[in-house]
Parts: structure tokens; C-alpha cells; sequence
């Protein structure tokens, strides 16, 4: 087995958040539809970005969010994903690398440009969202780095990334370069819309390749095409050694072999602020913990530790550094 360099290698969309705050006079005159998201094209994602003017510009994406977490908690994490050679893809660039995270996917010179997605925040704190996946998109096989996966204990595949047919040869070119070096793969199923767009898909890559499954409660409920909570629980036993199931406010449930399950209750926070990017950090706990020596429903507890962090205030990455709220865990 290759030498161990990262807990996490993530694989996933590149993105970066713009945000501004405007007045909803700005969302009229934008013709934008006020606490929505949608997708965009180049030119639409020009004219929004040119009216935003002044903003905050701050590296995200879903699996970009999840390492910055690792990283937060003392992991050693990695990135794979697309950018342009443009200002965005150089803002991304920098800020991951700067909080600790290893990237060096190579930035394409041609066609799209880097991925954004923006927000608009409006007083009463709706965030309104435009976003253009760009670039990242593009990611192919060749963007696959085999010492960066051998090297990681854990490979971590981000499901917003499964629509074009290039990154899903990616995700099974990185799956298996990680069995081959002795290692594990994960895959956040990451929306309920993709799993709808992708579930006979996601079910032959969750046995055919994943190790760690996460996802949340009507994301498995889709996945499996049923009901109840419960009965998504006996549908996914067996198809995997590892599934980890949020639950929001309820906590989360994970499931391991087979009997093993350990039902976390929901870290405690004063006020929920803004729940982007909760599932990411529930992620990156439960990965950092499985990857430094933490039974499994001790890495559930700082996966809720985490969450609880980020939906404490604005934005989807940890502002405080959370290896300093885990020791008691």
C-alpha cells in the first residue's frame, strides 16, 4: 500500500461563492426570484456578476466545503476539481489552498469559465441564489490524479458532480485506483434532485464502488424508492460497509456491517443561521474521525459537532477552527 499523505482526497464541483448584500429592489430590477436557487448560463452568470459590483468572493463547492472541514479539525485533505485560468478560478485556488487543503488540479485554458454561484443576501437574511457550474463541469478522467488517490486513506465523491458523463468515468476511474492501492471510497448522494436524475446510476456505484455512503433522509428515501425513513434504513443494509443519514434537527443515524448502528443526537446551537452547508461538515467530521483512530459513533459525534458550527452563522465553511471543539468528544 502507497504511503498515506491525505486523510481525504474530495472529487467534486469547483465553485466560488459571490456574495453581496442587496436590497430587494436589486432582485426586481435582476428579474431574480428572492430565496431560490437556479442554474445558469455564461451570459446570465456575466450580467448577475457585473450588477453585483462590489462583493465578497470565497471558495465553496460541496466536497470543497468537506475538506476545508477536515482541514479545520487537523486532517490533512486534498481537492480535485476544474477551474478556468481565470480571476474566479485563481480566487478558488488560493483560498483552499490557504486553509490548509492540497490542490493542483490543472486549470483549463479554454472554454468555460469557473464555476460561481451567486448569492444575494437580502436584509431580512434570504439568500438568493444564481449558479453556473462552468468549468467545473469539465472535469474528466484525465483530471485524476492516482498518487493523490493512492495516497488518500479515504477517496470522496460529491453526487452534484454526476450529471456530465466525463466525471462519472472520473468517479469510477478514482474508485478504482483506490481499491486497487487498499483503499476506501465515499460518495455524498448530495440532493434529492440528483439522486431522482441519477438513481439506477448511484444505486450500481453505492455497490459496486462505495464504501461510505452519506446522505440525508429524503435523499435515501429516493435512492431506494420508498416511504419511511426506516424502510430506507433496511434498503440500504448490506449495500455498503458504512452509511452515515443525517436527519436535521433529529441528528443522524449509521449503519455499519451487520448490526452495528449508532443513532447521534444533533450538537446543540444557540440560533440556526444559515443551514448551507451543514451536510458537508456532518461529512467531513464522520471522515476525519474514521480516518484518526475514532470508533464510528465517536466520528458521528464530531460530524454533529461540525454541522452544528456551520449553521451557526453565515456561509458554508467553519469560522472557527473546530479541532478546538472536539476534545472532549
Amino acid at each position: 500500500m502507497a504511503e498515506t499523505r491525505f486523510d481525504v482526497a474530495g472529487i467534486g464541483n469547483a465553485i466560488v461563492d459571490v456574495l453581496a448584500r442587496r436590497t430587494d429592489d436589486f432582485l426586481a430590477e435582476n428579474e431574480l426570484v428572492k430565496g431560490t436557487m437556479s442554474l445558469i448560463d455564461a451570459d446570465a452568470a456575466d450580467a448577475v456578476y457585473g450588477a453585483l459590483g462590489d462583493s465578497v468572493e470565497i471558495s465553496g463547492g460541496s466536497a470543497a466545503n468537506s475538506m476545508a472541514g477536515v482541514a479545520s479539525l487537523g486532517g490533512d485533505a486534498a481537492f480535485i476539481g476544474k477551474v478556468r485560468d481565470d480571476d474566479l478560478g485563481d480566487a478558488f485556488a488560493r483560498d483552499i489552498r490557504d486553509i490548509g487543503v492540497h490542490y493542483e488540479t490543472e486549470a483549463a485554458k479554454s472554454g468555460a469559465g469557473t464555476a460561481r454561484c451567486l448569492i444575494v443576501v437580502t436584509p431580512d437574511a434570504q439568500r438568493t441564489m444564481q449558479t453556473y457550474l462552468g468549468a467545473s463541469q469539465d472535469l474528466d478522467p484525465g483530471d485524476i490524479d492516482p498518487e493523490i488517490v493512492k495516497g488518500a486513506a479515504i477517496t470522496y465523491l460529491e453526487g452534484y458532480l454526476f450529471d456530465p458523463p466525463l466525471a462519472k468515468e472520473a468517479f469510477v476511474k478514482a474508485s478504482e485506483i483506490a481499491h486497487g492501492a487498499g483503499r476506501r471510497v465515499a460518495l455524498t448522494l448530495s440532493d434529492q434532485f440528483c439522486v431522482d436524475r441519477h438513481r439506477e446510476d448511484f444505486r450500481k456505484l453505492v455497490e459496486g464502488h462505495v464504501d461510505i455512503l452519506f446522505a440525508n433522509e429524503s435523499e435515501i428515501m429516493s435512492l431506494y424508492e420508498v416511504s419511511s425513513f426506516d424502510d430506507a434504513l433496511q434498503a440500504v443494509h448490506g449495500k455498503c460497509d458504512i452509511a452515515a443519514l443525517t436527519r436535521s434537527e433529529k441528528g443522524s443515524v449509521l449503519l455499519h456491517g451487520a448490526g452495528e448502528v449508532h443513532v447521534i443526537d444533533a450538537a446543540p446551537v444557540d440560533k440556526v443561521v444559515d443551514t448551507t452547508g451543514a451536510g458537508d461538515l456532518y461529512a467531513a467530521g464522520v471522515l476525519f474521525g474514521l480516518t484518526n483512530g475514532y470508533d464510528l459513533a465517536r466520528a458521528g459525534r464530531i460530524g454533529s459537532v461540525a454541522a452544528a458550527e456551520v449553521i451557526g452563522h453565515m456561509g458554508a465553511r467553519p469560522l472557527t477552527l473546530l479541532r478546538d471543539l472536539i476534545g472532549s468528544i
